[in-house]
Formats: structure tokens, C-alpha cells, sequence
């Protein structure tokens, strides 16, 4: 009986044995799938969210510095006009000399000029630092990776004052316009022209950032005198460098859709600082500068 019972579980052993070789392995759930990775190029939602604070802070501060300027813009008229007063009173008798601007009215004008100057470049100031602190390195970016050109001289003909950065042109999105394609609104004007159409300096200044490779694709930015700077975006091709002096009119480079353009045009732009966040109202500014735009929008 023993025997019969050691013999019986061999059998069992063995055939369980060969059942485990030859069956399927049993199934199992399939794990669950890995979460989609967004791979649009926008960074993941709390640095996303974080910088959009930044850029709502500099609209604000933008603002604040483009009411500091225009106080500071009609002191100094101010001061224009009461030192010709005071000029033309210097030769006036003692009773003419009544009522008339003196120096002293000037020197206190000068101060207050001076102090809201003072305001305006704090203004500036801070709002450099935190966007600078937003976009590390782009103010340096170097033009390594974008399609550059022959490096262009000034034209031979110098215009008398300030130009359209793109002849043959047609107004299309303007300041401020809402859409899909910018992160919260248009931040300059666009002017559709046909690729490869020359894209001119608007006025003197220096070459301060070459870039390429963002949603603005060939970009220049330049510095004038008066501490604006102006940005020409979608190049297809780039024709100056960092540091280059640029006169009206020179060419920077040829009109194209690199970057986030569906089709060809110019995005211009206009900023306190160079940094996305600190633009102004580019229509307006150029034409403080005296600059003739056809202002019929298609």
C-alpha cells in the first residue's frame, strides 16, 4: 500500500511537471501605457505658468516705464521752451524782466527733468534684471546655427531720417491682435512681403543680438541711441553681425517664415529692453521717429 501511494504521487509530480513545460503561460492585464510626453517645445506647465507671470509683470512694468518716458519727454520740452524764454529775456530792461522766465526757473525745470529721468531708467533697470533673470544667455546668444549672409555695408544713397523696414509692404497682424499662434497676444506689427525682399534698419544703431532657432526663427536685434531696440524676425537670411554699427536703410537681411510663420513677412517689433516681454506699440514709436507707413491693413 505504501509503495502503490509513492508510486501514485511520482506520477503525479511528473505529470504536473510536463503540464507546466508545455501549457501558455498564464495571462496577464497589459500595464498600463506611459503618459503622453508633450513634445510641442513648451516647457512643462509649472515653468510654463511661471513665466507667464513673468511676461504679465513686464507688460505692467513696460507700461509704467512708457508713462515715466512720456513725462520725461514733456520736461524736456519744458526745458526747451524756458530756456528761449529765459534767452530772449536776457536783454530786457528791469521792467520788461517782470513776469519773464529766469534762470532760476530753469535750474528747477532741469531738476525735474532730471529726477523723472532718474525714475525711468530705474524702471527699465528692474525690468532688465527679471527678464534677463527669465531668459539667461539670449541677450549673448551668438548667430552659430542661422543662415547668414555677406555681411552688409550702408547704403550709398543715406536717407535723411528714419525708414519702413520693408518697402513694397502690406500692414497685416498688428499690436495687441489675439490668436493661436501667440502664446497670449501679438507682441508687433507684421508686414507681409514677398520672401526674399530686403529687411532695412529702421534707423542707426548697433547689432546687439543675433538668434535663431525660437518661434521667431532668423532674428536681429538692434539698439538705438535713444535705448529702444528694435527686433526683425522670420529671416531667411541674416546679413549683419553682433557689434555691427547699422545705419537707415542697411540692409539686416531678407524677409522669409522661419520660426512660427505660416508664410512669408516680416515681424517687427520694438522693446525697452532686448528681451520678449518689454515691447511697445511699434506703429506709434515709429512714427515719433518720423517714419511714413502705408496704413491701410489687409
Amino acid at each position: 500500500m505504501r509503495r502503490e501511494r509513492a508510486l501514485l504521487r511520482g506520477v503525479l509530480v511528473a505529470a504536473t511537471a510536463f503540464l507546466v513545460v508545455l501549457l501558455p503561460p498564464p495571462l496577464h492585464a497589459p500595464a498600463p501605457a506611459p503618459p503622453a510626453v508633450r513634445d510641442d517645445g513648451r516647457p512643462p506647465a509649472p515653468h510654463a505658468d511661471r513665466f507667464d507671470r513673468v511676461l504679465r509683470d513686464a507688460a505692467r512694468r513696460t507700461a509704467e516705464h512708457e508713462k515715466a518716458r512720456d513725462r520725461a519727454d514733456r520736461l524736456r520740452r519744458e526745458v526747451e521752451r524756458l530756456r528761449a524764454e529765459a534767452k530772449a529775456g536776457e536783454g530786457a530792461g528791469a521792467g520788461e524782466r517782470a513776469g519773464r522766465v529766469t534762470q532760476a526757473d530753469v535750474e528747477r525745470a532741469v531738476a525735474e527733468l532730471r529726477a523723472a529721468e532718474r525714475r525711468r531708467k530705474g524702471i527699465r533697470d528692474r525690468l532688465w534684471r527679471e527678464l534677463e533673470e527669465a531668459q539667461p544667455g539670449f541677450a549673448t546668444a551668438g548667430p552659430d546655427g542661422c543662415d547668414l549672409g555677406r555681411r552688409s555695408k550702408p547704403p550709398r544713397k543715406r536717407p535723411a531720417g528714419w525708414v519702413s523696414p520693408a518697402q513694397g509692404h502690406r500692414l497685416t497682424a498688428g499690436w495687441a491682435a489675439r490668436g493661436e499662434r501667440w502664446r497670449s497676444r501679438h507682441t508687433g506689427q507684421d508686414f507681409a512681403v514677398r520672401a526674399g525682399t530686403p529687411v532695412r534698419a529702421v534707423g542707426p544703431g548697433t547689432v546687439r543680438v543675433i538668434a535663431c532657432g525660437d518661434a521667431y526663427g532668423n532674428q536681429v536685434l538692434v539698439r538705438h541711441a535713444d535705448g529702444y531696440f528694435t527686433q526683425y524676425a522670420h529671416l531667411s537670411r541674416i546679413d549683419v553681425r553682433p557689434g555691427q554699427r547699422v545705419e537707415a536703410g542697411q540692409r539686416l537681411g531678407t524677409a522669409g517664415a522661419t520660426g512660427n510663420a505660416t508664410g512669408p513677412h516680416l515681424h517687427f517689433e520694438v522693446r525697452v529692453t532686448p528681451y520678449l516681454g518689454s515691447a511697445v506699440p511699434p506703429l506709434p514709436w515709429l512714427r515719433r521717429h518720423g517714419v511714413p507707413l502705408k496704413l491701410k491693413k489687409g
